[in-house]
């Protein structure tokens, strides 16, 4: 008896392991990476989603913050996996119209499952 709860410990362990695998690492057609479920790990800024988060959260913010900024790139960020995924993102972009200072931003983007998606925060970034 102890040894099938201990073979039913061990079954139930493996299938938490496969079930913390990043899903969008196995939909870009990379190899699956383990990771822990609700742990950062750093982005590769330069994967075409990462950049196109970042477009949609500058795009995103003008149209909450009337304001007129042009997205430039991701320079930097970090994914979280949770029912869906939460991504911390620096973007670079500049304010548009006379002097276009280019600055830093921080942003907080929620992609669902679903794909559907929420900016969270959008800041100047220190």
């Amino acid at each position: 008896m102890r040894t099938l709860i201990s073979m039913l410990v061990v079954a139930a362990a493996a299938v938490v392991g496969l079930c913390s695998v990043a899903p969008a690492a196995s939909a870009r057609g990379e190899p699956p990476v383990p990771q822990a479920v609700g742990g950062w790990k750093p982005i590769n800024v330069n994967d075409p989603h990462i950049q196109e988060l970042g477009r949609w959260a500058v795009s995103e913010h003008g149209k909450q913050a009337s304001d007129r900024l042009v997205f430039g790139k991701v320079v930097s960020g970090e994914e979280q996996i949770v029912a869906g995924t939460k991504y911390k993102l620096v973007i670079q972009a500049t304010r548009a119209g006379a002097g276009g200072n280019s600055a830093t931003y921080g942003a907080v983007v929620y992609e669902k499952v679903d794909k559907t998606r929420q900016l969270l925060s959008f800041s100047p970034a220190n």
